[in-house]
């Protein structure tokens, strides 16, 4: 009898062949990457937070707050524990409510920085995924996919907003195109493929749209424009293919049932967080910012190709140049000088067809045009200026600079192009030769990868965030901390709340200032007098506590000398902080 010879592959044991999978090799990568480029951020994860002391800490918070009151009461979502008394105060910004699962791991104030570092090193992890499978399945090769994914997570750009998670947490965009391209049977390279679809991918990709919506409208809402549009132009195609072929192109039942059941929980998630935002500006109508706040932040041209301070490569390179601009944090838009490169030259050289390159160079003068806000033109309109005046909720959007996400990744996809079409010129060019010569040649494709993994690296600050006080294990809810002057320090207070379960605060920082907050600030300015604390015994407010080393130059600079007789209050000092009991 004939023996069979089994392929070599074949006898490997399946942890070797899931080891050796695609899809693992570019996890574990984008693991490896992220925690280096990243780097030092899990140094001290439980005590130094990347960025400053503002908004990540308020970050931090948001995420404890999601998974805790998920745990405890639902119902009380967007009633937070800060800005007491107000409500909804849990939308007074970009929430990262997607991350509320993270949320109930652990309790407490180092768990709430530990749990912020971790989610800050994955998120780029996950943004190098997506745009690794976004070009993959676009019909781009692995070195490609790997460049791309490399240039748009840890794109120059990006560096400046080391603070802002919300900004950073885009993964989920490009991973969501992957999944619908793929569910849809379509790529680039290949054009539409019926005998490719997949129902459940499709599924999944507007399931992963909706997650991205929960983590924010800062960058979430052009994701929905970008969806709506990208199906009126699908839909208008396939009635376009129907009408010229005088028959009903392939699409499929089960593909449309999980299109229409996708996008109702897209549709459903969008709007119900929507509501929520709503629902603030109807309660607070001064929290709605004019278009003088887009002209503001609206970045000039030079801005699209300087770095921010951030960069290790470029920071000290561009410093004339960023001392030029108004506001540097979000003016400062380099995409990454070897992205434009490969880009510029996937216009010419490219696995994709030539009117996908064109397609895809106008998305990105689109984009990028789009980014200089009202500095496009006399004053924006036509411009970013018309979609704020026009589209739903799009005048929230008041920097235009981060439309740069979407340049990047566009930029990402032409490079990953010229990139596969490189690849197969060399397969080509070393057919035939030994393979020790083959991989010498095709080592020359890992030189614009170590170029962007040069440009990826950071000099991001990591300070250490101040700790709550031995005077906070005794206060008593709702609590005061004075003082309340609208810094950096109301959101290291909110922080503070996420030790000794969420207490009621009447402190918090968010882009507008509420009524109820405006008055306390005023009553509580000659604290404690008689008006002040019948004031604060009238809100609810329990305890006050004071900072004196934090009061100098504040309107409550004078507060530890004033005596409390007749008052019916309390006051006692612990490690060099007042408390005053109400009660």
């Amino acid at each position: 009898m004939e023996t069979v010879q089994e392929h070599p592959s074949a006898a490997r044991p399946p942890l070797w062949r899931f080891l050796r999978h695609e899809w693992t090799l570019a996890v574990l990568g984008a693991l490896f990457v992220a925690v280096v480029l990243t780097w030092p951020t899990l140094r001290h994860p439980a005590s130094t937070i990347p960025g400053d002391i503002a908004d990540p800490t308020l970050q931090a918070w948001q995420i404890a707050w999601g998974g805790h009151v998920l745990l405890t009461d639902p119902t009380q979502l967007w009633h937070s524990n800060t800005f007491f008394p107000e409500r909804y105060t849990y939308a007074y910004s970009d929430t990262l409510l997607g991350y509320a699962p993270a949320g109930m791991i652990g309790s407490g104030f180092e768990a709430a920085l530990i749990r912020y570092n971790i989610l800050y090193v994955l998120l780029h992890a996950l943004a190098f995924i997506g745009a690794y499978a976004l070009v993959r399945q676009l019909g781009a090769g692995r070195v490609g996919g790997a460049v791309a994914g490399v240039a748009w997570a840890f794109a120059p750009w990006r560096l400046a907003h080391s603070g802002h998670l919300n900004i950073l947490s885009a993964g989920g965009i490009a991973l969501c195109l992957a999944m619908l391209a793929r569910g849809h049977g379509w790529s680039l390279r290949h054009g539409y493929r019926p005998d490719r679809r997949r129902p459940g991918w499709a599924f999944a990709g507007w399931l992963v749209a909706a997650w991205q919506i929960s983590l924010g409208f800062g960058i979430g809402l052009p994701l929905v424009y970008f969806l709506l549009a990208a199906g009126v132009v699908a839909a208008g195609g396939y009635g376009w293919s129907w009408w010229r072929r005088k028959q009903r192109p392939l699409f499929g039942r089960r593909l449309f049932l999980a299109d229409l059941a996708g996008g109702v929980v897209f549709g459903a998630v969008t709007l119900g967080i929507a509501v929520a935002y709503f629902r603030v500006v109807e309660l607070n109508p001064h929290a709605e910012r004019s278009l003088a706040w887009t002209e503001l932040f609206s970045p000039p041209l030079v801005g699209l190709v300087t770095a921010p301070s951030e960069s290790w490569l470029w920071g000290y390179r561009h410093a004339a140049t960023r001392d030029q601009l108004v506001w540097p944090p979000e003016m400062a838009l380099l995409p990454g000088v070897t992205l434009i490169a490969l880009a510029a030259a996937g216009l010419l050289v490219s696995s994709f067809r030539v009117r996908h390159r064109v397609a895809l160079a106008a998305g990105v003068l689109g984009t990028g045009l789009l980014a200089l806000g009202s500095n496009l033109g006399a004053d924006g309109d036509p411009g970013y200026l018309t979609l704020s005046k026009h589209l739903p909720g799009w005048d929230a959007l008041r920097t235009p600079g981060r439309m740069m996400l979407w340049t990047s990744l566009l930029l990402a996809v032409l490079a990953a192009g010229t990139i596969t079409a490189a690849a197969t010129a060399i397969r080509r060019v070393t057919d035939g030769w030994s393979s020790t010569r083959q991989r010498a040649v095709q080592a020359v494709l890992l030189v614009p990868l170590a170029l962007v993994l040069v440009e990826g690296v950071n000099r991001t600050a990591h300070p250490v965030v101040p700790t709550p006080p031995a005077a906070w294990e005794q206060i008593t809810e709702p609590v005061l901390v004075l003082p309340s002057d609208a810094g950096a320090f109301e959101l290291n207070v909110m922080l503070w709340t996420t030790e000794g379960g969420f207490p009621q605060v009447a402190n918090g920082l968010a882009g507008f200032v509420p009524v109820s907050q405006e008055q306390t600030r005023a009553a509580t300015a000659f604290f404690p007098d008689p008006a002040s604390v019948a004031y604060l015994r009238d809100l609810g407010v329990r305890t006050v506590l004071v900072m004196p080393d934090r009061l100098i130059g504040t309107p409550w600079e004078g507060v530890a000398e004033r005596p409390v007789d007749g008052l019916g209050v309390t006051r006692e000092e612990v490690d060099g902080v007042l408390v005053y009991r109400l009660d």
